[in-house]
């Protein structure tokens, strides 16, 4: 699975791009000017559209963990974030 952040002039093009590929997606506002697209294998896009709800910035660590592992993140890093980000909330 990827997350890929780009400007929204760009929007159109990847989806098309996406689509002529038959590439699972689903978009997520950033802000005016940006997006967040999540592309990859169904079962993994489905995923994220149950578990990104909220903007990335506005997730549980446990959320956060999750996204970090299904995007190929180094486990030990996000282990030691989510660590950081869980002593952080419950403070």
């Amino acid at each position: 699975m990827v997350l890929y952040t780009v400007n929204r002039k760009y929007e159109a093009f990847a989806i098309a791009r996406l689509k002529s590929q038959k590439i699972e997606y689903l978009v997520q506002p950033v802000d005016r000017n940006k997006i967040n697209l999540f592309f990859g294998k169904p079962e993994c896009i489905h995923a994220i559209r149950c578990l990104v709800t909220r903007p990335l910035n506005q997730l549980t660590p446990e959320e956060d963990f999750i996204l970090g592992a299904m995007l190929g993140y180094d486990i030990c890093a996000q282990c030691e974030r989510y660590c950081a980000r869980k002593s952080k909330s419950s403070a």
